[in-house]
């Protein structure tokens, strides 16, 4: 897709007809902003649109890989407020997140969910090829740890954004990706496998 203000509208017609949804989410930042440049509807700020609408059942939700700058002294504060689960990402350095997606699935239980992964929830050393990089971020086998994770989820949709090919000088950006998004159709709810 393109950036994440894309997963708003999204979110609007999956929750129109599945009702409040679950949300995992990969990002280096929360997306729960309010105001940029005099705008409301920016791709910083699309996940507090979605919970002032109503449209993630905030107790199922949960944000990883989360770090880098951020204007306020507690930036995750908004999220928790919300009821958000928060894993920033100190959390999962150096180690498997195969534990940590237990725990999601049971968070997220049979009622329905929406993934969204955010390119830059990865460390630029691996996906250069996005707007907003942010360092120390997950490595390609975290990342397919989380969406192997979510499988035998009631997944009812699901996006990666924000890979911009003027910034992919050596194409691994996209070639990740792509990879990526792959696996978000094999974890989908009655794809066999082999």
């Amino acid at each position: 897709g393109g950036d994440h203000t894309i997963t708003y509208p999204i979110l609007q017609a999956v929750a129109e007809k599945h009702g409040p949804v679950g949300l995992v989410h990969v990002d280096a930042h929360t997306d729960t902003g309010d105001i940029a440049l005099g705008e409301k509807i920016y791709h910083g700020t699309p996940f507090r649109r979605c919970v002032e609408e109503g449209l993630l059942d905030c107790g199922r939700v949960v944000q990883i890989g989360v770090r880098g700058s951020s204007y306020d002294p507690d930036p995750y504060k908004y999220c928790r407020d919300q009821g958000f689960r928060v894993v920033p990402a100190e959390e999962c350095w150096k180690k498997s997140l195969v534990p940590l997606m237990g725990e999601v699935r049971r968070q997220m239980g049979d009622k329905p969910v929406y993934l969204s992964f955010d390119i830059d929830g990865l460390d630029p050393a691996y996906a250069p090829g996005t707007g907003t990089p942010e360092i120390a971020g997950l490595t390609p086998a975290q990342a397919l740890e989380i969406i192997r994770g979510c499988k035998g989820l009631n997944i009812v949709g699901c996006d990666l954004v924000e890979v911009a090919p003027m910034y992919d000088v050596s194409g691994n950006t996209a070639l990740l990706g792509a990879n990526l998004l792959f696996e978000m159709l094999c974890v989908l709810p009655g794809v066999k496998t082999m």
